[in-house]
Formats: C-alpha cells, structure tokens, sequence
C-alpha cells in the first residue's frame, strides 16, 4: 500500500503543479458565489472529513465500533495484551497507527505554511490584480487581513488531513476504500468552493498528506493487511 499511495502523491503533486494555470479563474469563480447552494451545502458537511475534530471523532468511532481496534475489548482481553507486550494501553498498536497516519500529513502542511510558504487565501485576495498564480504568494495582493491564517493558504492542511483519513480508512476497512476516497475529494472540494483555497493548494496538500501516510504505514508490519491477510 504505501507504494501504491507514493505513486498517487506523485500524481496529485503533478496536478497541482498543472492546477496553478487555473488557481486564478476558478478562485474567482468561486469568490463570486458560483458554486450551487446545494452542492455548498454538501460539502460543507463534508469537511469533517479533514477537519481536526471530525477526524478525531471518526477515529474514535471506529475504535469503538472495531474490537480489534482495541477500545471495544474486555479488560481481560486488554491485560492479555499488556502481559503479551502487544499493547499495553487500552488501544492497539493498529489504533495508534491509523491515527498518525491521519494527522501526520496536516500537521506537516502547518509546519510548512508557519515557518515557509505564505500565500494569500482567496477570500482575503485581491484577485483582480492578480497576473498569475504567483502573484498569490506572500502578501502583497492582500485586500482585507483578518489574521495571519489569511496567509496560511499553501498547503492545504485540511486537504492533507482527509487523504490521510482516507489512507488510514482503507488500510484498516479495504473494501470502503472508494467512499472514504470520495469523502477525502469533497473536503478538498470544499476548501476550494469556500475560497478558503486555490486549486493547487489542495492538490498540494493532498500530495502530502499521502507522502505522510506512506511513511508511516511504511512501518507497519510488511506482507500483511490490518486483519492479518495477505493484502
């Protein structure tokens, strides 16, 4: 798997690099309140798809709806583990691992935009005087500054969440892999359509994120599935 997500973080980032062409016109589209109120409001509920909380929230649920994931099992089972050296918290090892691998990526998207990128958001841009998407970067087509977040756009870290829950998702639960790919696309989606972000930043961030998970599902025992399987 980690392979697999390496090579779909090469593409994203390849779309991203292309995306750049479009930042420009698709974020004033968006500005203008283009996006139908329908569709808007679908994606705003989805992204607890990439928001902090909601991940946490999903993960947690999982943990209780699994057994194997470690917050379902008895005591007894639980004392089991810790005697086997499996686990010695009321979590297992595979819980722990799926929630690095959700938030590794949007907190390496924070690093990035704290400490090296700034990049006007759209929604603070002035976008009628903007050449080319790289006019975008620092702060010089900055309208209206409402905090320093209004120059976190690159990369996006709610965009680097989702693909990491996503990959966490379907590393643990296969056969959903498709929806929680869907799910991961329309938090990014609503990123863009709420002028939060540019095209590019999204793609970008997504690109991270799934660098992230690779990494950390990288460690996970090899020839494998979470169940035990062969992948």
């Amino acid at each position: 798997m980690p392979g697999r997500l390496l090579a779909i973080a090469a593409v994203l980032a390849c779309a991203g690099a292309v995306s750049l062409g479009i930042d420009i016109d698709v974020a004033r589209w968006c500005k203008e309140g283009n996006v139908p109120r329908g569709l808007m409001r679908f994606l705003n509920l989805s992204e607890v798809f990439g928001h902090g909380l909601g991940v946490a929230t999903i993960l947690v649920a999982a943990a209780v709806l699994d057994p194997g994931l470690g917050l379902g099992l008895p005591r007894a089972a639980r004392q089991r583990g810790a005697a086997s050296g499996r686990f010695g918290l009321p979590v297992s090892p595979d819980f722990l691992r799926m929630v690095a691998t959700a938030f590794a990526g949007g907190l390496m998207a924070n690093v990035v935009k704290a400490t090296l990128v700034d990049r006007v958001r759209p929604r603070a841009a002035d976008l009628t005087a903007a050449a080319s998407a790289f006019a975008t970067f620092g702060s010089s087509l900055a309208a209206a500054i409402g905090s320093h977040s209004d120059l976190n756009s690159f990369p996006s870290g709610h965009a680097a969440t989702a693909a990491g829950l996503a990959a966490a998702l379907a590393w643990r639960y296969p056969r959903g892999r498709w929806f929680f790919v869907f799910m991961a696309v329309a938090a990014a989606a609503q990123r863009v359509a709420s002028s939060a972000h540019y095209p590019s930043d999204v793609c970008f961030g997504a690109s991270l994120g799934l660098v992230c998970a690779a990494a950390v599902l990288g460690a996970a025992r090899r020839g494998t599935a979470p169940d035990g399987s062969r992948p």
